[in-house]
């Protein structure tokens, strides 16, 4: 609802003011979520790519030039409180989760191994048995060489799944109505019982769940460069969360496996799962072509809330390189997922370090918070 004087303006939680004459004016003033000294504790070295290793960019200098933008924005920045294991439990297998509390102790057991946890060998597909030598369960719950553990891992993606299911209940609870949950480790290629990608627990998923908890209906739209693939998996065969997703072609991006235009669900999922794979290079026009189709999908499902996967790292200029969105096409791409006007919980995935990534958060949340200030468009939706 908005609300204002009429001689004045006066500031709306979303981020927005109304003057007399109804125009929306953009302010400052989203609610950030952070546990900053746990979540930058973990500095993982490398990750293989093309089978060289090199210097991994998921360092906590992500965070940090995300913090620095968001306050220096004038958003409120905040810890979260503690709300245990359960609503990790709720997306994720209790094997899978005590494999990332131990297993890095465990490695550090065995003659001769890497600092970090590594794997070397994987199943193919699965089921078969479940393994008890560390190098087995690296292989079973890793699915990739991007998501080294050590000891710190475990600390910081837990606090990185914290901040996101605290955004989640202040949004549920109605404390706010848009919550950014500063995530770090990223979470969206972590699956119920696997890791890959940086990722480690699903913050997005997390907060899903957690807004379950209310709303009958939850969408959960991403806009990262990469496919979401662990949120995919995790609510693929549910009705009651839609999955959407805006990514590079895996034909020739990662996660390559997963992210295709022809997985739509299964079972009591068929139907509640979109993805939108774009052509390497796309840029603000076909973008946005394809952010309307997203975010009608989402409208025709009549969510009680709503959980953004907020990539960065569709920027032109992020070191991935495989989009070309710019610092101007964030703001569209905000503006047009806060004209939903939901409930929502903004969860950062990924955006990597280069000049622009502050910038690109600032302009992502500016348009976000004029979108959601605006009268709501009457539309006629439908899956």
């Amino acid at each position: 609802m908005r609300r204002g004087r009429m001689e004045t303006r006066r500031h709306v939680a979303i981020g927005a003011t109304v003057t007399h004459d109804c125009t929306p004016v953009v302010e400052q003033s989203m609610k950030v979520i952070v546990d900053a000294a746990v979540q930058s504790a973990y500095r993982p070295e490398h990750f293989v790519v093309r089978g060289v290793r090199r210097p991994s960019p998921e360092t906590p200098e992500r965070l940090e030039r995300l913090l620095a933008a968001a306050e220096a924005a004038g958003h409120a920045v905040g810890a979260p409180e503690a709300h245990g294991l359960d609503p990790v439990l709720a997306v994720h297998g209790p094997d899978f989760v005590h494999f990332l509390q131990t297993i890095h102790a465990q490695w550090s057991d065995l003659d001769g191994a890497s600092p970090a946890v590594v794997p070397n060998v994987h199943p193919l597909g699965r089921p078969g048995g479940y393994p008890r030598a560390p190098v087995g369960l690296a292989g079973y719950h890793l699915y990739d060489t991007a998501a080294p553990i050590d000891a710190q891992t475990w600390p910081a993606a837990a606090a990185s799944a914290n901040v996101a299911a605290h955004a989640a209940v202040l949004v549920r609870d109605g404390a706010e109505r848009t919550t950014y949950a500063l995530c770090r480790p990223p979470g969206h290629h972590a699956g119920r019982d696997v890791a890959g990608g940086f990722c480690f627990l699903n913050n997005a998923a997390i907060a899903a769940q957690a807004l379950r908890t209310r709303h009958e209906r939850v969408a959960v739209l991403d806009v990262d460069l990469h496919h979401g693939n662990g949120t995919q998996a995790i609510f693929y065969a549910r009705r009651d969360v839609l999955t959407v997703s805006l990514h590079a072609d895996p034909a020739l991006f990662y996660p390559f496996f997963w992210g295709y235009a022809h997985e739509r669900g299964e079972g009591p999922g068929a139907g509640f799962n979109l993805n939108l794979p774009l052509p390497l290079g796309t840029g603000d026009d076909g973008f946005q072509a394809a952010l309307a189709i997203a975010v009608d999908h989402v409208a025709g499902f009549r969510p009680g809330a709503l959980v953004v996967a907020l990539g960065l790292d569709a920027y032109a200029g992020d070191p991935f390189g495989g989009l070309a969105v710019s610092t101007i096409g964030f703001g569209r791409i905000g503006h047009a997922i806060g004209a939903l006007r939901l409930p929502t919980v903004l969860v950062q995935e990924g955006g990597y370090a280069c000049d622009a990534l502050g910038d690109n958060l600032v302009r992502f949340l500016d348009g976000f918070a004029q979108g959601h200030a605006e009268p709501a468009i009457d539309r006629e939706r439908g899956l």
